[in-house]
């Protein structure tokens, strides 16, 4: 057992913890950074209390079993895991190793859990997804184009949280007037037969889930079809994309390193409930926006925790 840091106690020994993500190194940064700094503001100090075993699969989701057997083998003491793709890699992996989710999907839903109350069991941590977040990017990007009555929402089967995501914007789309057109997609070559399908579809706007590495190549693509497209997260607009709704994943971060610092003291993962996103984000880049001939409504710029002009 470690010692609390924040009492100014020294580490009865470093914390080895694993940090575990199917995306690339880059876009992990933000996300690592939070947790790190989550457990400074603990009283923990980088290298005399924990250090950080980073593997990322470069967005290739396939490479997590290996990686999370590479964790076990170094016997990290923690694994600290990004998505629901990570997250049972790292179950397949390990029972005995305590694992704490940054974020992932419906964690009940896909098996990591046995209740949000009661996890059971080796994993625990945060919920990346609440009921309605799907519906508000819906509801956001039909009052940005409202013209558009059939929708495009481009998914990835092998990502567990997607195919939620998807019931969820398919039983939410009936209200607003507008048909969802769903276009899977697991590489590049079915992105690109993807953005074909929209264009014989006539889809007049576009929902993307998660696609880590690949998201680069839908922003593009977009782009060119001139195709208004709504993202889950802040940097698939700060690298050009029309506008995001979605949780903090910062904020999960922060917050997951409160699990890691219970875990060190002592309490055992299936006794500390998964706790649900608190802080959401609205980002809208109105350069974009000017690029597509539309006008961002009044009440739709009022919902924007950021505008980028």
């Amino acid at each position: 057992m470690w010692e609390a840091a924040g009492a100014g106690a020294a580490a009865a020994k470093i914390a080895r913890i694993g940090f575990l993500t199917s995306a690339s190194a880059e876009g992990s940064e933000s996300r690592l950074a939070a947790f790190q700094q989550g457990l400074r503001e603990l009283g923990y100090v980088e290298g005399t209390h924990f250090t950080v075993e980073f593997r990322d699969a470069g967005g290739d989701p396939d490479r997590l079993p290996e990686l999370a057997a590479d964790l076990v083998r170094i016997k990290a003491d923690i694994l600290v895991v990004q998505g629901s793709a990570a997250a049972q890699a790292g179950k397949q992996a390990t029972s005995g190793i305590p694992i704490v989710i940054g974020n992932a999907a419906d964690p009940v839903g896909n098996g990591l859990v046995a209740s949000l109350a009661r996890p059971g069991g080796n994993v625990t941590g945060l919920s990346g997804f609440q009921l309605g977040v799907v519906t508000k990017r819906l509801e956001l990007l039909n009052a940005v184009v409202p013209s558009a009555s059939r929708i495009a929402v481009l998914w990835r089967p092998s990502n567990p949280s997607h195919p939620l995501q998807l019931n969820q914007t398919r039983a939410a789309a009936p209200a607003l007037g507008v048909t969802v057109i769903p276009l899977e997609a697991e590489d590049a070559d079915d992105i690109d037969r993807a953005f074909a399908m929209i264009r014989q579809e006539r889809s007049g706007a576009l929902i993307v889930f998660g696609f880590g590495a690949l998201q680069r190549q839908i922003l593009e693509l977009a782009a060119q079809s001139h195709l208004p497209a709504s993202y889950p997260m802040r940097g698939d607009v700060e690298a050009g994309g029309l506008m995001s709704y979605g949780t903090s994943l910062e904020d999960l971060y922060r917050r997951a390193a409160a699990y890691v610092d219970k875990i060190l003291k002592g309490t055992k993962p299936a006794d500390l409930p998964v706790e649900q996103p608190r802080t959401f984000e609205c980002i809208i880049n109105l350069k974009t926006a000017q690029a597509l001939g539309l006008t961002i409504p009044h009440h739709v710029l009022l919902q924007a925790t950021e505008v980028i002009e």
